[in-house]
């Protein structure tokens, strides 16, 4: 497949060039991403007049690289970095730390995708790195990796001066934790005083259930007690109505009992006179013979 390039593909071609690539990279990757079209007379008309932009463009961004190029080559820069056994750095340097310190010696931008670095730098040393802007426009530059302990120390006076702020800084510091602690213990003393109002009222509460239990219960006694009271008085009652009732049929009884004696007793006289008659009489016969 012949196509047309309108943007650079790195490796590949430049826009405006004509160039054979395979189907399947044509199809799947270049045309649809618009990087190229197919090379025909309909496509190069169309193009013709967009390649002459991007010519424009690429001529420009080439002469704008080529002095950056320029500037920056030759230039020397110095990295400082912790440093182990056998001048072995704690981490390393890579492309964007080089990169940033280009850009704040010079003031340039400087992408970190053009440092040309294998792997990044894990030892003491000079090395030189090129910086690539495209194939044809380079610039060499000079990185120094050192220690960092030479700008740790620091000279005596120096220290004298800063201790002084330090210290102050320190009695801040001790202050507000001992209103930090303050507080907390304030925090502390409410949240206890909390705590203990609450297990007073859980134990008002638990107090209050059982005495509530034992007013029902004396209620429910007292009612069983004016119960069975009643049931007495009734049966108390009952007796009495019965007793009653007894000394009625004794009282009627008694006047019977009388009138029968003294019937016994009115009989009795008649009797006596007729025996006494019988027994005279029988004295008279006797008495005659």
């Amino acid at each position: 497949m012949k196509v047309i390039f309108i943007e650079d593909v790195p490796d590949v071609a430049l826009a405006g060039e004509t160039r054979e690539v395979a189907d399947g990279y044509g199809r799947n990757y270049l045309l649809p991403k618009k990087l190229a079209v197919l090379a025909n007379s309909a496509a190069s008309n169309v193009v013709e007049a967009q390649l002459k932009k991007v010519v424009v463009k690429r001529v420009q961004a080439e002469a704008e690289m080529a002095e950056v190029a320029g500037k920056l080559n030759g230039v020397e820069i110095t990295l400082k970095a912790k440093v182990g056994e056998k001048e072995r750095l704690y981490g390393s340097i890579t492309g964007a730390d080089i990169a940033d310190e280009l850009s704040n010696i010079t003031g340039l931008v400087v992408d970190k995708r053009k440092i040309e670095l294998e792997e990044p730098i894990r030892q003491l040393g000079s090395y030189e790195i090129t910086v690539r802007f495209t194939h044809d426009i380079t610039a060499a530059i000079n990185v120094t990796v050192e220690s960092d302990k030479v700008a740790e120390e620091k000279p005596e006076k120096e220290e004298k001066k800063e201790k002084k702020p330090r210290a102050k800084k320190k009695v801040k510091e001790a202050e507000a934790k001992i209103e930090e602690t303050e507080a907390g213990v304030e925090e502390a003393e409410v949240a206890t005083a909390v705590e203990e109002e609450t297990a007073k009222v859980a134990e008002v509460k638990k107090a209050k259930k059982p005495r509530a239990r034992k007013a029902k219960k004396a209620e429910e006694a007292e009612a069983k007690v004016e119960e069975a009271e009643a049931e007495v008085e009734e049966v108390a009652t009952a007796v009495e109505e019965e007793t009653a009732k007894a000394a009625e049929v004794k009282k009627a009884k008694k006047p019977r009992v009388r009138k029968a004696k003294k019937a016994e007793e009115t009989e009795a006289p008649v009797v006596e006179p007729e025996a006494r008659a019988e027994e005279s009489e029988k004295k008279e016969t006797e008495s005659g013979e």
